[in-house]
Parts: structure tokens; C-alpha cells; sequence
């Protein structure tokens, strides 16, 4: 994919979350774009500081949580910046089941805060980073994300000069927390664990990733959605193998393959769309769009959450944040 570097070229961008595995890649291709400043905000020090060391000067390095407004608010009126590429969030699908009010606190409020600020500031583009979890979510985390997609959404119906936009990505090869890093370390012990011998995933790298984030910011309106088309999916079982003999070893004999059950809020098999979500080809081959879409009552809804998550209220937001994605 060849990406219009004049789009980038001399321009103020943000990547929250810039430290991460999807994060830090889509600041390296910035940089290589020619963005005159990439502006890595990020909780986590040593993520950020690992990039600023590989981008340089371009960069600059602003430790703060997404879910600090004030915080968040002061750094956008010191950079004013042209392009803001969300991608802060919580993502492990086992740890939002347990703390779901993290899941609003940080996925939710987090995006509500940067999407605000993105127009307060009159950016030109907002980009939020999603995942396929979001499509018919059955995990916190996964409704989370789809709460974001349509308050993204709505955001982009009013604001008379920011482009808001999202992408949805499956899952990176070998980004933090991910099954390879993790099988390859499983390896020393002689014993890998998949969670169901049928559970499949859609993978891309973290380059494509990034790809496909810039080159969605290049074709954005406001108000869509920006899938890659990532092929078929891929059975985990399959990896695993792959991995084994990878390493020159026999799998069931020298290393052993245990099915442990999906987990709580894990599907067997995910979906980059909805079934009403009607998909359109763009100027590049392989970056599907889709118009997004909002849900009644959905603002009253979030304050609910908010209220919820200030008292730890975690049955109730279980509850409430699958309706407020549409599941039920």
C-alpha cells in the first residue's frame, strides 16, 4: 500500500497510546511520512520512551492518562494538533471481565475525553482505533470498544470541521499479551494451551495495521468505518503447530497441546461486520469501508455507566454495557 506522504507531511499528530504495540508502529510510520511533530501520549514511560529514541526530535513524549481530562485538555492547547489517532485503551479480554468498570473509566470515557478535545481544538482528523471484538460483542471489552465506535459516530454528525472516523483491527502478530509471544514462551515448558481446538482469529501485523490507519485517515469523510481485509480467518490450533515445529519439535509428542475452554467473554469465532453494515471498496485494495452507526439513548446511557463505574459497580455495568451495545 503506497500512502500519500502529503497528507502527513508537516503536520501536528498524536497518537494516544503511542507507546503500544499498534501505537508505536503507526508513530514510526509517521515519521517516515514526514509529520513535522508526533506527539506519543502514553501512560506507560517505558513504551514511549523506546519510541522517542527511534523517531527522535520528531517526537515528543507526554505522560498522562486518557481518562485525565484536564491533563489531556492542556496538552491539546500546547500542540493544537492536526491529526489525533486514538488508540489508548484497555484491550485483554480476561482482565475487562473482572474490571469492568476500567473498561468504562479508560476504553469509554477515555475516547469521550480525546473525541471532545480533538473538536474543541478544531483538529481536522480524529481516528479511533477499534477491534473486531466490537461486532456483536459478547465480552466487557468488546462492548466497550463498540460503545466508542458509536460515540465516534455521533460525534462525527455535529462537528462542523473534525472528520471523526474508525478502524477495526483483528488481532496483531506478536503485539504485547498476544498467542505467539505467549506460545513461543509456553514452549520452554513443554506444554502450549489453546482454549478450544476449532477457535479461529483474524491476524495482521502491526505494519499492516498501521497502514491501514494512515491510509484510512487519507480516504476519511467522518463517520466511517475502516476495515482491512484481512483474508480467511486462521484456527489457533493451527498456529500452535506451526510454532512447534518451528522450533524443530514434534507437537503431541514433544510438546504437548492442552485445550483449557474459552473463557469468559472469548467467541469461538470473530466478525469483522455486522450484518447490516453494508461493505463498500476503496482506492486501496485492501481497506474495506462501512458506514458507522449510533444507538438511541446511547449518551444517557454512558452517563448511567460512568455513575456505575465511580461506584465499582460492576454487576451493573455488566448489564448495562451490553445494552448499551446493542447485544440485547
Amino acid at each position: 500500500m503506497t500512502i500519500d506522504n502529503a497528507f502527513f507531511r508537516g503536520k501536528v499528530c498524536m497518537v494516544t497510546g503511542g507507546g503500544g504495540s499498534i501505537g508505536s508502529e503507526i508513530a514510526r510510520q509517521l515519521s517516515r511520512l514526514g509529520a513535522e511533530k508526533i506527539v506519543i501520549a502514553d501512560i506507560y514511560e517505558n513504551g514511549a520512551y523506546d519510541v522517542k529514541n527511534e523517531i527522535g526530535s520528531a517526537a515528543a513524549v507526554e505522560i498522562v492518562s486518557v481518562r485525565d481530562y484536564d491533563k489531556m485538555n492542556y496538552i491539546m492547547s500546547e500542540y493544537l494538533p492536526d491529526i489525533i489517532i486514538h488508540a489508548a485503551a484497555h484491550k485483554h479480554v480476561p482482565f475487562m471481565e473482572s474490571n469492568p468498570e476500567e473498561a468504562v473509566k479508560n476504553n469509554i470515557k477515555g475516547t469521550e475525553i480525546t473525541a471532545s478535545l480533538a473538536e474543541k481544538y478544531r483538529a481536522d482528523n480524529f481516528l479511533l482505533i477499534s477491534t473486531d471484538k466490537a461486532v456483536e460483542p459478547i465480552s466487557v471489552m468488546g462492548a466497550s470498544k463498540r460503545i466508542c465506535e458509536m460515540l465516534v459516530y455521533e460525534k462525527s454528525l455535529y462537528s462542523p470541521h473534525t472528520k471523526f472516523t474508525a478502524v477495526r483491527f483483528g488481532n496483531v502478530l506478536n503485539s504485547n499479551g498476544s498467542v505467539i509471544p505467549l506460545f513461543k514462551k509456553q514452549l520452554e515448558s513443554g506444554v502450549i494451551t489453546v482454549t478450544d481446538k476449532d477457535v479461529t482469529r483474524y491476524f495482521m501485523t502491526a505494519a499492516e495495521a498501521a497502514e491501514l490507519a494512515l491510509g484510512a485517515l487519507t480516504m476519511a469523510e467522518g463517520g466511517e468505518i475502516f476495515v482491512l481485509d484481512m483474508g480467511a480467518d486462521v484456527k489457533i490450533l493451527d498456529v500452535a503447530e506451526k510454532i512447534i515445529r518451528g522450533a524443530g519439535k514434534v507437537p503431541y509428542e514433544e510438546v504437548k497441546i492442552e485445550f483449557t475452554g474459552l473463557r469468559k467473554g472469548d467467541k469461538l469465532h470473530e466478525k469483522l461486520f455486522y450484518d447490516f453494515e453494508k461493505c463498500e471498496k476503496t482506492r486501496y485494495d485492501k481497506i474495506l469501508r462501512v458506514k458507522g452507526s449510533g444507538a438511541d439513548n446511547l449518551i444517557a446511557s454512558v452517563g448511567m455507566l460512568y455513575e456505575m463505574a465511580a461506584k465499582n459497580d460492576r454487576g451493573g455495568i455488566r448489564e448495562l454495557i451490553f445494552k448499551a451495545a446493542g447485544k440485547i
